[in-house]
């Protein structure tokens, strides 16, 4: 099948990985038949394309109910525009049936029983990425990913562990990583510090977790008689992780005196026990996670901006799984598999249905719809019937026809309104997409556009 990938980046023409200018393309993300289809189109810089399953079209799929003709992309001032050419089965964004529409990065498009992704950059890179974990033949050795699964995007990021991992220097860099709950940040902290080799122990807390009045003993220790109840020392849990890494994760709800004890053992490492007359030596390196926006908790003063320099010394932006269905196949699998289910077997309609969702738990919700699935299919394919009621729900207005839109796109609310609508729906993007008309993803994409944190207004 790599024949397929490199006469379609030919055709195409676009840049790899090389250096040379990136291009869109169209990424697959699921068809029955996914093993004979390239895992990527690169698009050309301009001109139209022709979609269809007959030898003659730009871009052949040979999947099921997929037209001869079926549509067309086409390069107009700076964008695309898919433009159905009145195929049989339709053609759909988003879950929308479409007569025409720009498309936005990330978009899912739907031709026939076929699933892609459309990409504004960066599409040659997961030309070497299949969706079931395998990668075409010539490609080059994966990264070590060190418990992550997916495809380029974690490739990337497993990438980047390695190189953050290497203990160069007498103190390690420390790290920050940002992402929402569920896309993996422990699992990347584990990684960066098994590739570290580091002697001791990983350790992990969740400051939000902790009592606020119980956060500095639990951190730092205490020795005995330092308050009333202290009858032994405790040696905390920086203590514990001497020699080792310490995941601070949701470092974002850590209070302020915890933050400036904190940044004394990054800066002198060492700590101090409540109780103690003098500081003790300690070897740990710090990795903070957080869902927040740090920057807004630098600004009123909820996050002290030394520790944060002193932390982010490196950070990993972790993507959410709405960002990377094209994963979304292998992780099924894996999971699926990792509690008790045999070879993985799914209907196309239970494949629809999960890339239309946009797990706002991400991937730790994916691996409950499997866990779910094992016990519903026993040994039968995964079919609607054993969806969760939440992607169930979703799917209830799939297919809905959409009208033209103009060179500009579909017109987004004002920042102002879109706020109204989170703070009326206390952040549940499903409930302003209902009041919009609009599928979550795109309200995905606004908020993305805006800046705005969905945490922000979720109770």
């Amino acid at each position: 099948m790599t024949d397929q990938v490199t006469d379609a980046m030919q055709q195409f023409g676009g840049a790899g990985p090389s250096g040379a200018p990136s291009s869109a393309g169209l990424v697959l993300l699921y068809a029955d038949g996914f093993a004979n289809l390239p895992p990527v189109w690169p698009l050309p810089a301009t001109g139209t394309l022709l979609i269809g399953s007959s030898a003659s079209a730009d871009l052949q799929l040979p999947v099921h109910a997929v037209s001869r003709q079926h549509a067309e992309l086409c390069k107009e001032r700076g964008g695309w525009l898919l433009r159905d050419l009145q195929s049989t089965n339709g053609s759909f964004v988003d879950g929308h049936r479409i007569r025409e529409a720009r498309l936005e990065h990330g978009q899912e498009l739907r031709f026939g029983d076929a699933i892609l992704k459309f990409v504004s950059t960066e599409a040659e890179g997961y030309g070497e990425y299949r969706i079931d974990g395998s990668r075409t033949s010539g490609a080059g050795p994966p990264a070590d990913a060190s418990g992550l699964i997916g495809g380029y995007q974690i490739d990337r990021i497993a990438r980047q562990i390695q190189l953050v991992s290497r203990e160069a220097t007498a103190s390690p860099l420390s790290v920050l990583l940002l992402g929402e709950s569920g896309t993996g940040k422990e699992v990347v902290a584990n990684a960066i510090h098994r590739q570290s080799g580091r002697r001791g122990a990983f350790r992990a807390v969740n400051c939000a977790a902790l009592p606020k009045d119980l956060v500095e003993s639990e951190l730092f220790g205490y020795h005995r008689g330092a308050f009333s109840g202290a009858h032994r020392d405790k040696p905390g849990v920086i203590r514990a992780a001497h020699r080792g890494t310490l995941l601070l994760d949701e470092i974002g709800d850590m209070p302020l005196d915890a933050q400036a004890k904190l940044l004394r053992v990054l800066q002198s490492r060492e700590l101090f026990p409540l109780g103690a007359t003098e500081a003790e030596p300690v070897d740990v390196r710090i990795i903070g996670a957080t869902h927040q926006n740090l920057e807004q908790l630098l600004a009123r003063g909820a996050f002290r901006q030394d520790l944060y320099a002193r932390l982010n010394e490196y950070h990993l932006s972790l993507p959410p799984l709405r960002e990377r269905k094209e994963d979304i196949f292998m992780l099924l699998g894996e999971f699926f598999r990792r509690h008790g289910g045999g070879p993985l077997e799914v209907t196309f309609p239970f494949m629809t249905a999960l890339l239309h969702y946009d797990w706002p738990y991400n991937v730790r919700e994916l691996e409950s719809c499997a866990k779910r699935a094992v016990v519903l299919s026993q040994g039968r394919p995964l079919d609607e019937s054993m969806l969760t009621e939440d992607i169930a729900r979703e799917m209830q207005d799939y297919g809905q026809v959409h009208l033209p839109v103009d060179a500009q796109g579909d017109a987004a609310p004002s920042q102002a309104d879109l706020v109204a609508l989170l703070e009326r729906h206390q952040g549940n993007v499903a409930a302003v997409g209902r009041d919009l008309g609009k599928a979550r993803m795109q309200v995905h994409r606004w908020l993305k556009r805006y800046g705005i944190e969905i945490e922000d207004y979720r109770r």
